[in-house]
């Protein structure tokens, strides 16, 4: 039965790599056009308060989780000037090929490697900061992905979620955001991408996905410490940030 269930998950996870090989030439003009340019304040958002948080002008490296085209990346050195914070080292890690073709053809500042949440193929404590953007609803072993950011992280270091994560909608205004989430978003994704199923899995994902709460318990648990999290666009997107005990 536990073999069984293994790979059930392991082909799960590689069926979800595939779907983002297939959407990644068109990943960047999807996202742009489904967040209307939002998403961009989101991430700056994030990195700007990981920053405050630390304290620090100096940092040795700041590893990019399910990094996609490397778009995060991108912020943490935007920010980082305008913060007067230098970064040693950048590192994005992703298991999808397709999208790290197109990281490494965007992003020339930064060190990019496949490789799976779960298994990071980064050393102990190596980062000061790692950041997953909309992925940690992908990995399928998420427990286990936690515990490696803790491994990976130096004493102290912080680890920046932004998720869609699962809301109750029970308003008029959560009714129309759901109705957009399950039936638009999949249409112009769709359209774009030409995979329309690739942008049916995203709202029925953040449906299975866990709460803001679930989330913080499950980080907790892992050996970190919750010290923000914050709500966007009606609850459309959260940001998390938790340090290392």
């Amino acid at each position: 039965m536990g073999i069984e269930k293994l790979t059930d998950k392991a082909a799960k996870q590689d069926k979800i790599v595939e779907m983002f090989d297939d959407i990644a030439s068109t990943y960047d003009k999807a996202n742009r056009v489904l967040s209307m340019g939002i998403d961009i304040q989101w991430r700056k958002k994030g990195c700007d308060k990981a920053f405050e948080i630390l304290g620090k002008k100096q940092l040795g490296q700041i590893t990019d989780v399910a990094t996609g085209t490397g778009d995060l990346l991108i912020y943490w050195k935007e920010q980082a000037a305008k913060n007067g914070v230098n970064i040693e080292k950048y590192v994005g890690i992703d298991p999808s090929v397709g999208m790290l073709e197109v990281a490494r053809g965007k992003v020339d500042f930064a060190t990019f490697i496949e490789g799976k949440a779960q298994a990071l193929p980064i050393e102990d404590q190596s980062s000061d900061v790692i950041s997953i953007s909309y992925g940690i609803r992908n990995v399928v072993d998420r427990v286990e992905a936690l515990q490696e950011f803790n491994r990976a992280l130096k004493p102290g270091g912080l680890v920046v979620i932004l998720e869609f994560t699962k809301q109750e909608r029970r308003g008029v205004v959560d009714k129309v955001v759901d109705f957009g989430m399950k039936n638009i978003l999949p249409r112009v994704g769709g359209f774009i991408s030409k995979n329309y199923e690739a942008y049916k899995y995203l709202p029925d994902s953040i449906e299975e996905f866990l709460t803001t709460e679930m989330l913080s318990t499950e980080l907790e648990e892992a050996g970190f410490e919750m010290k923000y999290t914050k709500s966007f666009s009606m609850g459309i997107s959260t940001l998390l940030v938790a340090q290392k005990r």
